[in-house]
């Protein structure tokens, strides 16, 4: 992997974000490492995902749909609403690779997938979806059931600690269900995810 400055992009995300989401950043950030530390993944490339993972999300939607539009991303319907809290993430892998350089592909994918997840995701991906949701940070883990129960969300911690893909299992069935009984839109891909891992379909995942 291309040498990549850290404390660089951390000066970056410092300037261009609003502090909150800064400090947010910093933590799934560290959370990243830890886990990848834990599991056996690249902990710089853990740093990262974790440090560009919301890099988009200081921009208006309108932005973030003209820099995916401009790409020929495919997006989804809900995507495409001007509400939707997802797109930041397929905008921030543009930003990841062309403004702050970003060549590995699996760093690009972890920030595009890590509001929605996918099947077949890499150690990476998995470690960055999730450390958004557990990162110390999340008193309540906002738009899931999790939010409601601070038992579910120490659970979510101590199991990505031991197992990914069950900690994967559990945010995203937490999020299906709070996002059903709401009558929210659910991203199809998000479902999808879900519905994979709930199968058990890993083996040929590294």
């Amino acid at each position: 992997m291309k040498s990549i400055n850290l404390a660089k992009i951390r000066k970056e995300m410092e300037k261009t974000l609003e502090p909150k989401r800064y400090e947010h950043t910093l933590s799934v950030a560290y959370t990243a490492a830890n886990l990848a530390i834990v599991h056996g993944a690249d902990v710089d490339a853990a740093l990262t995902a974790g440090m560009l993972h919301d890099c988009a999300k200081c921009l208006g939607y309108k932005k973030q749909l003209s820099i995916c539009k401009k790409r020929h991303i495919q997006l989804s319907e809900f995507e495409k609403k001007e509400y939707s809290p997802i797109l930041h993430a397929k905008a921030g892998a543009v930003l990841a690779k062309e403004k702050y350089g970003i060549e590995s592909e699996d760093i690009l994918n972890a920030i595009f997938y890590h509001t929605t997840g996918r099947p077949q995701m890499s150690m990476l991906e998995k470690i960055i979806y999730i450390a958004d949701y557990i990162e110390p940070g999340r008193r309540h883990v906002k738009g899931t059931v999790l939010q409601a129960e601070d038992d579910k969300l120490t659970r979510a911690r101590r199991m990505a600690y031991k197992d990914l893909d069950e900690a994967l299992i559990m945010i995203l069935q937490d999020t299906l269900s709070y996002l059903e009984s709401k009558g929210g839109r659910i991203d199809p891909m998000t479902r999808e995810t879900y519905e994979y891992y709930r199968k058990g379909n890993t083996a040929h995942e590294q």
